[in-house]
């Protein structure tokens, strides 16, 4: 799981914290999955002695699946891969910051021409 970990940080800018309204990326190895999820809630777990939290989502999928995961902050920050039900995972909040530009759209008087007209 770590080599997927690795290759996905090639890949993928990330943030070192989550919080909710944050978009997560969760990875497993099996069943084999990479989906993003939105972080709808952060809980602190008071059953436990220890730092824990309920962290609820919405799986980016169709249709959408709401889940809630009880994760130490190391696991929903990318620290740590941890295991569900015997399976690693990896979470960890994607850092969206100057992927849009701040100046808006680009324009342009340039004719937009169909991809498709383009490959004759």
């Amino acid at each position: 799981m770590q080599k997927i970990v690795d290759e996905i940080k090639k890949l993928v800018k990330f943030k070192k914290d989550t919080d909710v309204g944050d978009v997560v990326l969760i990875a497993a190895k099996e069943p084999q999955m990479l989906v993003y999820a939105y972080v709808t809630s952060i809980e602190r777990d008071a059953s436990r002695k220890d730092e824990w939290w309920h962290v609820q989502m919405a799986m980016l999928s169709l249709p959408v699946q709401h889940i809630t995961w009880t994760l130490r902050t190391e696991q929903m920050t990318g620290q740590e891969i941890f295991t569900m039900g015997g399976e690693e995972r990896f979470v960890q909040a994607v850092d969206f910051s100057g992927v849009v530009s701040k100046t808006g759209p680009e324009v342009t008087t340039e004719k937009k021409v169909s991809p498709l007209k383009r490959i004759k």
